[in-house]
């Protein structure tokens, strides 16, 4: 693939007609479907990490559970990105850029230039940075090697793990745990878990399981300090109490990985913004997944970050086609989804903004769907064991309709129906 040219300095500079920053899901899907779209130049995806692309969902659920061993999360086999002649510069990083003349600077020395880049790094975790931030056995659970670092601890006799953050990470990595017989306290600074991102029943349901489940899960606790001597043994709140702690995994969101991107002149602030066909502001730069902020046509036009699967393979799909000369805008529809215990959670749209709730079945028989609406339309539905109402909601959500609330509140009604 790559074309070697001979600089002042004496580096070989790589090029490559198309370059890929970030080996996730988002620069996995762009590389795919330029290749299925026709592309037939270079492609060269740079990614951080030592592995071929592979799926972050499973990490914090059947990998981390020994359910899945890691050769079953690849995205595509390695071998298949040789056959679709896709280069990879893994454990790489970029480190800065030149939109100009399209050129990367890489940590190892090296440039390369480009002819369209697109990026698609995601984010980093977000860490504690109070005192005792930097002791040993606090993770993050983001990568391959983190989850391999804690569950080899676990294997090496660890078992207080105290989870920070109460979002979807921290539930889903509580749930695994308390699966493999760790004692798990969670907590979350805010009133409730899901605060960010689901309703009040929707919280109250997750805190109520995860209960039920043994996990000591605390709300509205804020953490002082962690506390230890080389290795972290607790986590001090702000009320003086300390948790024993052989570990900590920490689950507080993530930072958009665009730094270069910013420091080369692009506009964004969380994330980077991209345009309705995923363009930065920086000629032939694109950016897509969890580290673009756009305007969703699913949230009225608010811009926003959508960390999701869902999310990134879209979006690299519509930049693939731009690229590809059939350039139509990013309109695809959000979905999510989140597996804790024998409870599959699934979301079709985006709740955000919502100003009422109407919740079908009965959460204390473990399958019911809550679904939010603005202004009397519904705009998203959270489903948990409730797969009819998430594949028939979706329609209610495109259709932008209106329903008769008592209808709407009745299980034994199908959704369609109310088409």
């Amino acid at each position: 693939m790559t074309h070697a040219q001979f600089l002042p300095n004496g580096l070989d500079m790589k090029q490559a007609d198309i370059v890929i920053v970030g080996a996730g899901h988002g620069g996995a899907q762009c590389a795919v479907a330029l290749r299925q779209n026709g592309f037939e130049g270079t492609i060269a995806v740079i990614g951080r990490e030592p592995e071929y692309p592979y799926e972050r969902p499973p990490l914090s659920k059947d990998y981390f559970a020994r359910e899945k061993t890691f050769d079953r999360l690849y995205i595509r086999p390695p071998n298949f990105w040789d056959e679709k002649g896709v280069e990879f510069l893994l454990a790489t990083e970029v480190s800065g850029i030149d939109p100009e003349a399209k050129q990367l600077t890489l940590t190892d020395g090296q440039a390369m230039s480009y002819g369209k880049l697109v990026w698609a790094t995601g984010g980093d975790p977000r860490m504690l940075n109070g005192p005792g931030s930097g002791l040993a056995g606090i993770h993050p659970v983001r990568t391959r090697a983190d989850c391999d670092q804690l569950m080899g601890e676990i294997d090496g006799g660890v078992n207080n793990i105290v989870v920070i953050g109460g979002g979807y990470i921290g539930l889903e990595a509580a749930a695994v745990l308390t699966k493999l017989g760790c004692k798990v306290t969670l907590l979350e600074a805010l009133p409730r878990v899901l605060a960010r991102v689901a309703g009040e029943d929707l919280s109250a349901f997750y805190e109520k399981e995860h209960r039920a489940h043994g996990v000591d899960l605390r709300t509205g606790v804020m953490v002082e300090a962690l506390t230890g001597e080389g290795r972290v043994t607790g986590v001090e709140l702000s009320d003086g109490e300390v948790i024993p702690a052989d570990a900590v995994i920490v689950g507080i969101g993530i930072i958009p990985a665009v730094a270069p991107l910013i420091a080369a002149g692009a506009d964004g602030g969380n994330g980077v913004n991209v345009d309705e066909f995923c363009r930065t502001s920086l000629p032939d730069i694109y950016a897509i997944g969890d580290c673009a902020a756009f305007a969703c046509d699913y949230a009225g036009g608010l811009v926003m970050r959508v960390e999701s699967v869902q999310n990134a393979n879209d979006m690299a799909t519509c930049v693939a086609k731009a690229i590809c000369g059939d350039e139509q805008r990013y309109h695809a529809f959000p979905w999510f989804w989140s597996n804790q215990y024998d409870l599959k959670l699934q979301t079709a749209g985006i709740s955000a903004g919502f100003d009422e709730t109407v919740v079908r079945g009965d959460p204390d028989e473990r399958s019911f769907s809550v679904v939010y609406l603005k202004q009397g339309r519904v705009i998203a539905l959270d489903c948990v064991n409730m797969v009819k109402d998430y594949v028939q909601g979706r329609k209610l959500v495109e259709a932008g309709l209106k329903p008769d609330l008592a209808e709407l509140a009745d299980a034994s009604k199908p959704l369609k129906e109310l088409l």
